[in-house]
């Protein structure tokens, strides 16, 4: 485990926007009630408020978002704001920052700002000797390509060393995905079948039944394979196939999912579809003749001795049948299917991690039909998280700044793993395959089922 300081002070730069009031405000409220949070904790942003303004804001967006408030942790919480109005390229800034953190041996700085201020913070950071003894939580997307992920990180990279950044993808942070790899590793009779010789097939499944939401103009400078693929998806895909951690070590388990990267070759276009939803060049902000994909499927191979040849499907897609998450491995059938009559589909043994809309982790087994004739039916074993496990946890955002502040890296993405993805998807980035259209409220276009079938218990196959 971790034997990194505790931080000492919390600044949140960007402090008036969006991400603090729906996500960063509570966190820290629910963190307070727990006492993890009993440090100053300031706020900086340009627009020009005072302290009561933004514990005005901490309280709005607290009681927006959390049940049963509990008004003496918000109350402390409160208390340890303080705001600071300032350009980011002015030194006078820097100068105020040090003396609302003076003393502080390890401040932990929340960088939810877009990338393009990372350079001026930074700067700005190590005038005043914050990057000497910091660290630093800086936001998806970690640039567009490969390209721009490596400029960001060599500004990043001028005054921090990598160990001092915490690069946050809160979907690592939910429960139910951090459950996927528990579940993985703590079940010893699962390890001698997580390989080519049993499993046929491995699907990662991310379709959402809204569309963008009045998000046109910045979904169609994303579109769906740098939105949820790139990041999400492929954490997915590295938790399933990666190798045991040598140990409980932070680096141990980025550099399992690291070796995972680095065994998958760039995406082949010819194993990829890209879609679009019909009525999105409608949508307000995107533009005319847009070829941005709402959905994305593909097929990737893991060149590794425990997974060459064994296909892992990505579907994504928004304006979907319906809303899912889920991961499912797909086992190979019997030589023989001796129980099955001629009416029968025989389903295929299917270890299913569902993450929305319920958390479940669920086993499709084969088991004898009660009567004279010797046939088999599957049937589901299920584990209900929230009723057999107590409930759904902490947030993401909690979770992943409850592990800043104590210095905990493992669900946070590093450097070379973040370039790697990239490295995967940059063949899909450039000119492509053109989308093709898919009517809302199916599974996307039907040219997708050749790359990257639906995850079985979704489709019946025979």
């Amino acid at each position: 485990m971790t034997t990194a300081p505790p931080a000492d002070a919390f600044l949140l730069f960007g402090a008036s926007g969006d991400l603090a009031r729906k996500k960063l405000f509570p966190a820290l409220y629910e963190l307070t009630v727990e006492g993890r949070v009993d440090m100053p904790v300031v706020g900086i942003a340009r627009s020009e408020w005072s302290d009561d303004d933004l514990r005005d804001r901490a309280r709005e967006s607290v009681r927006d978002r959390v049940d049963n408030v509990d008004e003496a942790a918000l109350g402390r919480l409160c208390s340890r704001l303080r705001y600071l109005s300032g350009d980011y390229t002015e030194q006078s800034t820097w100068g105020r920052v040090a003396e609302l953190t003076e003393g502080a041996q390890v401040p932990v700085s929340f960088l939810a700002i877009p990338p393009f201020l990372f350079d001026d913070v930074v700067e700005g950071m190590a005038s005043v000797g914050m990057t000497e003894r910091g660290r630093v939580v800086v936001e998806k997307p970690f640039g567009r390509d490969l390209a721009t992920a490596k400029e960001l990180n060599a500004t990043l990279h001028k005054h921090l060393d990598e160990a001092q950044i915490f690069r946050i993808d809160h979907f690592l942070g939910k429960e139910p995905v951090q459950n996927l790899m528990v579940y993985r590793f703590a079940n010893s009779m699962l390890e001698p079948v997580w390989n080519r010789n049993h499993v046929a097939s491995v699907s990662i499944l991310m379709s959402e039944a809204f569309g963008v939401d009045g998000r046109g103009a910045f979904y169609d400078e994303v579109g769906a394979i740098r939105d949820v693929v790139q990041n999400h998806l492929l954490q997915m895909v590295a938790l399933m196939a990666m190798e045991p951690p040598a140990s409980k070590d932070p680096a141990a388990m980025r550099d399992e999912k690291v070796k995972v990267f680095k065994a998958m070759k760039p995406l082949d276009p010819a194993r990829v579809v890209r879609g679009q939803v019909n009525g999105y060049l409608d949508e307000d902000g995107v533009a005319e003749g847009s070829d941005t994909e709402t959905f994305a499927a593909m097929t990737i191979e893991i060149d590794s001795w425990r997974w060459a040849g064994v296909p892992f499907h990505i579907r994504a897609g928004k304006s979907m049948a319906q809303t899912i998450t889920e991961a499912v491995v797909e086992f190979k059938q019997p030589p023989s299917m001796l129980f099955a009559d001629e009416d029968t589909c025989p389903a295929p043994n299917v270890l299913r991690f569902r993450m929305k809309p319920d958390d479940n982790i669920t086993m499709t087994m084969q088991a004898k039909v009660p009567g004279l004739e010797m046939v088999s039916r599957a049937i589901d074993m299920t584990v209900d998280y929230e009723e057999q496990l107590g409930g759904d946890g902490p947030d993401a955002y909690e979770r992943l700044i409850a592990d800043a502040l104590v210095g905990d890296e493992r669900l946070f993405a590093r450097q070379d793993g973040v370039e790697e993805a990239w490295r995967i998807v940059e063949p899909m980035l450039a000119p492509r395959n053109p989308v093709l259209p898919y009517a809302a409220g199916t599974w996307g276009p039907d040219e997708a089922d050749a790359v990257a079938p639906l995850p079985s218990g979704l489709v019946t196959r025979c």
